[in-house]
C-alpha cells in the first residue's frame, strides 16, 4: 500500500472520528437507526474540543469562570468539578453545569456564552487535484467544494458517483451518492447540495455498485479501500 493511500485513509477515518468524539452527546444511539440526518436543516451549535465558553452564575458571580474545552470534552472548576460538555448545545451545557454545581450551591442559575469556537470546515478526499481540509465560509455546495479542491483528476475521477459523508452521531455517518457530472450540467445547477460543518466528500476512482446508507465511522477506512482511493 502506497504512502499516499495510507495518508488518505488515515485522514478519512481520523477527521470523522475526531469530529464525532468532539461532538459526542450523552445519549448513545448506536443500537438504532438515526431518525435525523440530512433532513435536520437547522441544528443548534454543539460545543467541541478547543471551544472557549464562559460560565456565569446569576446569584453568585464570584464563581464565574471561562474555560477551554479539553480534548476529552471536559471543563473543570472548583465549584463544578469535572463536567463533560462536548457535544452539547449551550442550553444543555448550562443544565449540566447547574446540575454539577448544585452539590455546593442551592438551585444555581447558570448562563453560558460561547466566546471562541473551532472554525467550521469540510474535507474533500480522493480523485481531486488538491485534496484536504477547507474552511466552510457561508454557503458552499458540492460543485464549489470540488472547485476549491482543484477540480477532478481528469482521467480517473468517478464524477457520477461522488460520495457525501455526513456525521449523524458519534458512531454513525450517513452516506449519499451524487452524480456531479449530471449536477454540473446547465439545467441541474440549481439542484446543488449545500455542505455542513464536518462533511466529507469522497471522489472515488472505481465504480461503486452499492454503499450502505448508514456507516459505522470505524469502518470508513475499509470503504476507502474499496473506493479505489489513491
Amino acid at each position: 500500500m502506497s504512502y499516499a493511500r495510507i495518508s488518505l485513509l488515515v485522514c478519512l477515518c481520523s477527521v470523522l472520528c475526531g469530529a464525532a468524539l468532539a461532538q459526542e452527546s450523552s445519549q448513545k444511539q448506536s443500537s438504532q437507526k438515526p431518525a435525523e440526518g440530512f433532513a435536520d436543516r437547522n441544528p443548534r451549535y454543539r460545543v467541541q474540543a478547543n471551544d472557549v465558553i464562559e460560565i456565569q452564575f446569576r446569584y453568585t458571580p464570584e464563581f464565574n469562570f471561562a474555560a477551554t474545552i479539553q480534548p476529552d470534552g471536559f471543563i473543570s472548576s472548583q465549584i463544578t468539578g469535572d463536567v463533560h460538555v462536548a457535544g452539547l448545545t449551550l442550553t444543555e451545557v448550562s443544565a449540566a453545569v447547574a446540575k454539577s454545581a448544585s452539590a455546593r450551591l442551592k438551585d444555581p442559575e447558570v448562563g453560558v456564552a460561547l466566546k471562541d469556537f473551532v472554525k467550521p470546515h469540510f474535507v474533500v478526499a480522493g480523485e481531486v487535484n488538491h485534496p484536504g481540509t477547507f474552511e466552510l465560509r457561508g454557503s458552499v455546495g458540492l460543485i464549489e467544494a470540488i472547485a476549491m479542491s482543484g477540480g477532478f483528476v481528469k482521467d480517473s475521477a468517478k464524477r457520477s458517483q461522488v460520495i457525501l459523508l455526513r456525521r449523524v452521531n458519534s458512531e454513525i455517518a450517513e452516506a449519499k451518492i451524487y452524480d456531479l457530472k449530471k449536477l454540473m450540467s446547465p439545467g441541474q445547477v440549481h439542484e446543488d447540495v449545500m455542505l455542513r460543518a464536518d462533511d466529507m466528500l469522497v471522489v472515488p476512482r472505481n465504480a461503486i455498485s452499492k454503499i450502505e446508507p448508514f456507516l459505522h465511522i470505524t469502518s470508513l477506512g475499509l470503504y476507502g479501500m474499496t473506493m479505489g482511493l489513491p
